[in-house]
């Protein structure tokens, strides 16, 4: 396509142009005058999604994507949005993106709550993953093939990924706390051949073992074949014990395969082998990860990701957005649930520095993340927008009693970051910080909008949209708006769609349902959003049912699979109330006639969501109620609940079954106001 701006050539100078100085007494807003881009960033945004074949193009050049065959056509567009194919016929690997650098620099440092410290280099990073790669082909593992992680943010599991898809292989990760249930309902579906696990993992001071949840599953995933149990960390816990079907293994014997005689079928010519590493040359939607919803009409749908979409997406972010180099240390606070770990350690692609932590951000202190920030010089810091107000609440003021002097930015994601928020962090963490506020999800392992060195940062507000996303706001008639609240859209495809769901139909039935049935051939994400004047934009929350405490997504479903396990709960809907600034869970529940939900029962329903879901899944608060609204077809009317508790009006009543149940909801809404 045609277009008189060279995309290239003013990328490169929108990386290499200085974003602000983090210095405490400067406003990033008043910053901008003397770092303003060759091109305005909202002229450059139009032109990116009017131009957006030249536009993704002279991306995979500037952020210097390593491919090992190029195809002529950038864009084969399909009769609808979904059916779009980009880049056909280039081909690349993403480890071996990330693994471009091969030097002393450190790559990773791992720390956690205990003080334990772990540094790792680039070049020693590569030889892990060149060992672990060879064990896992040894192991007989394909492209194709799916390889999982029940794992904890270690280094132990980027080397485990990176092994995996440098042969092609499909990473798909939980992390640790979630319940044995709640890993099988994800991974029974994507049946792997290989699991790296932890056998224990430490939490808010208390160690938890595994060793029952992984002789579970490898005994319920007959797929399974082997179980790679990775170092412990903490005190000894009692071994997994595997299957007929699945050998245990421990990290050692991966890691130095090929130094010794770790493998039956170790040959000469595979300890030669090993010494250089090889990198599949994937197709670019070749599916790379299969990330999971949040479960809310059943099961979690497998979202499948493909390998050039998501690291072009990613590239584009860090090296544009975030301006990221080699001179930074990024550090996001995220666990292997969750999408930011995933773009977290995509950042080594641009050569960064990368900090993981496992273990709770308030322990054994509350300015735990900000005390790592001065010991590692962190640059980049990423939380979640509640964890921003637990820390307020718990009277964390770093302004006070930190250095932050590295530190120029500050990342904010998981759900929407209030306008108070912004106070906190302006007031007591670092005046004058670039705050940059961010939104996208698992869905699109990116961002639809967040922020960029060049334009203000508005209190309660995200900077801008995402270049290349042509993203807008719709209402309900399906017309783009500013300055009113309605659903956000996507128009256009871009690189980072997910190939689609595993197992879906032919004609990609779930995959269509999910994002594409809304408002004709545009991708509905499911947020209730506003773009402002000012060319902001605001994030209200999900505009379906899924419920988001903390910015986690949960699906109700998950829940009421755990509480039907309790004989005294007849049923039970869940829904999130906004408070204090986030979202908690109330779970209503209806008992039989001789029960009632006292300590003891609530402490029991409680302790069976934790262990069969995870601890992100129990409930704030319970009430016992008479009833539970349903519409006419006898399915819970989750939308009509929320709306009572929050004193809205509940529209079209006549489509529920019992409508006079709802005066219980409505009385709990004045109670907890």
């Amino acid at each position: 396509m045609s277009t008189d701006i060279d995309f290239q050539q003013l990328l490169e100078q929108l990386h290499n142009t200085p974003s602000h100085s983090p210095e405490p007494d400067s406003d990033h807003n008043r910053r901008l005058a003397a770092f303003t881009p060759p091109t305005p960033f909202s002229t450059l945004h139009t032109h990116s999604i009017t131009h957006r074949e030249a536009f993704w193009r002279a991306c995979l050049a500037a952020t210097g994507i390593i491919t090992h065959t190029q195809g002529d056509q950038t864009l084969q567009r399909g009769d609808h949005i979904w059916q779009d194919r980009w880049f056909p016929g280039t081909q690349l690997n993403f480890a071996e993106n990330l693994l471009r650098y091969r030097d002393d620099h450190a790559a990773l440092i791992f720390a956690d709550e205990r003080g334990n410290h772990q540094t790792l280099s680039y070049a020693q990073l590569a030889e892990q993953v060149t060992h672990v790669a060879a064990w896992l082909r040894d192991q007989g593992v394909q492209p194709g093939d799916r390889v999982a992680g029940f794992a904890a943010n270690r280094i132990e599991t980027v080397v485990a990924m990176l092994a995996a898809t440098s042969l092609g292989a499909i990473w798909s990760s939980c992390s640790p706390d979630f319940g044995v249930n709640g890993v099988l309902d994800r991974f029974s579906q994507i049946e792997p051949v290989a699991l790296f696990a932890v056998n224990s993992h430490v939490y808010a001071g208390k160690q938890h073992s595994h060793h029952h949840t992984l002789d579970r599953l490898a005994t319920a995933l007959p797929s399974l074949k082997a179980l790679i149990v990775l170092p412990e960390l903490y005190d000894a816990s009692e071994q997994p014990k595997g299957s007929d079907n699945c050998k245990v293994h421990d990290w050692q014997s991966c890691v130095e395969f090929s130094k010794g005689s770790s493998a039956s079928s170790q040959t000469d010519k595979l300890a030669t082998e090993v010494e250089a590493l090889s990198f599949y040359p994937a197709d670019f939607d070749h599916p790379l990860f299969i990330m999971y919803s949040s479960g809310t009409t059943g099961v979690p749908k497998c979202i499948v990701h493909g390998t050039g979409g998501t690291l072009l997406q990613l590239r584009k972010e860090h090296h544009l957005h975030l301006q990221l180099t080699r001179d930074d240390t990024l550090f996001f606070f995220t666990t292997c649930g969750w999408m930011m770990w995933n773009w977290l350690v995509t950042g080594l692609a641009s050569g960064a520095t990368l900090v993981l932590f496992d273990g709770s951000p308030f322990h054994p202190r509350p300015d735990i993340l900000f005390d790592l920030c001065d010991e590692l010089d962190i640059t980049l810091l990423g939380v979640s927008a509640r964890y921003l107000a637990a820390a307020e609440k718990a009277g964390v003021k770093p302004l006070t009693t930190h250095r932050l002097s590295a530190l120029r930015a500050l990342m904010s994601t998981g759900s929407p970051l209030s306008e108070e928020g912004f106070d906190y962090v302006w007031r007591d963490i670092k005046p004058g910080i670039h705050l940059q506020s961010m939104s996208g999800g698992t869905d699109i392992i990116s961002c639809f909008v967040l922020g960029n060195p060049w334009q203000p940062v508005n209190r309660g507000e995200i900077q801008g949209a995402g270049l290349g996303m042509d993203v807008a706001v719709y209402n309900e008639a399906g017309q783009p708006v500013v300055g009113e609240k309605g659903e956000l859209v996507c128009r256009q495809s871009f690189p980072s769609m997910p190939v689609g769901f595993w197992n879906d139909t032919e004609d990609q039935q779930k995959y269509r349902a999910a994002y594409f049935e809304g408002f004709d051939n545009v991708w509905t994400h499911g947020d209730y959003a506003e773009q402002t004047a000012n060319g902001g934009w605001i994030i209200y929350g999900r505009s379906d049912t899924v419920l988001n405490p903390g910015g986690v997504r949960i699906g109700t479903a998950e829940i009421y699979r755990q509480v039907e396990q309790v004989d005294e709960v007849l049923e039970c809907v869940a829904v999130g109330q906004e408070w204090d600034g986030d979202i908690r869970i109330v779970l209503f529940v209806r008992l039989r006639d001789e029960a009632t939900l006292d300590e003891a029962l609530q402490a029991r329903i409680r302790q069976i969501i934790r262990h069969g879901a995870s601890p992100r899944h129990v409930p704030a608060l319970m009430e016992q109620v008479l009833d539970i609204p349903r519409t006419l077809n006898g399915k819970i009317a989750e939308t009509a609940v929320r709306e009572a508790i929050h004193g809205r009006p509940v529209k079209n009543q006549d489509s529920l079954a019992n409508p006079q149940s709802l005066r219980e909801y409505e009385a709990f809404a004045e109670r907890h106001r």
